[in-house]
């Protein structure tokens, strides 16, 4: 298993406070992958992936320019207010975009949670990245951030996405509607 390379080394115990979010990671490496923050720079490369039918297939359908601009200030706008969100993740050799990954707050239900968000561009499916970003973030939740509980959602068919999160220590908890569709709810706690 990969593991987080720049975690800090706390000594924290668990029912301390949570660790001011200004130092959640802007770059983490893993083995096969290296994230950093989103910056308004990567607008080039969410819109290749928004525009990438497969991938966005699970995601709401390819997104126009004008919603992954948008998709682009909320995440800015969350990393401002939060100290975390999602990061862009490249191939630590080649420096080609993979996909992108991070921790966003969520309502669900009514709910305020934190999810674990993950989408991959397809080459780089099957090969267990995914599952290496989801625990590298599930770590950076704990133990940055002292996060006691994080969500996820997939749709119901989305059966890889599935694996990839109890892969990651998350179990389902029920199914909910979430932007009008039906999904999946994961937690880990």
């Amino acid at each position: 298993m990969d593991t987080l390379m720049n975690a800090p080394s706390t000594g924290r115990q668990a029912a301390e406070p949570a660790m001011p979010p200004e130092l959640a990671p802007e770059t983490f490496v893993l083995r096969r992958i290296f994230a950093e923050r989103l910056t308004s720079a990567h607008l080039p490369m969410l819109r290749r992936m928004d525009a990438n039918a497969r991938m966005m297939a699970s995601l709401g359908g390819v997104r126009s320019d004008a919603q992954t601009k948008a998709y682009l200030e909320r995440n800015l706008a969350h990393w401002s207010r939060h100290g975390f969100g999602i990061w862009i993740l490249r191939d630590p050799t080649t420096g080609r975009v993979m996909g992108r990954a991070g921790l966003r707050h969520l309502d669900i239900e009514g709910s305020p949670e934190v999810e674990l968000a993950y989408a991959l561009l397809p080459e780089f499916w099957g090969q267990g990245l995914a599952t290496d970003v989801a625990r590298a973030c599930v770590t950076i939740g704990r133990e940055w951030l002292g996060l006691p509980s994080l969500v996820a959602l997939t749709r119901p068919d989305n059966v890889a996405s599935q694996r990839v999160l109890i892969k990651a220590a998350f179990a389902p908890v029920r199914e909910v509607i979430h932007k009008e569709e039906p999904h999946v709810l994961f937690r880990t706690d």
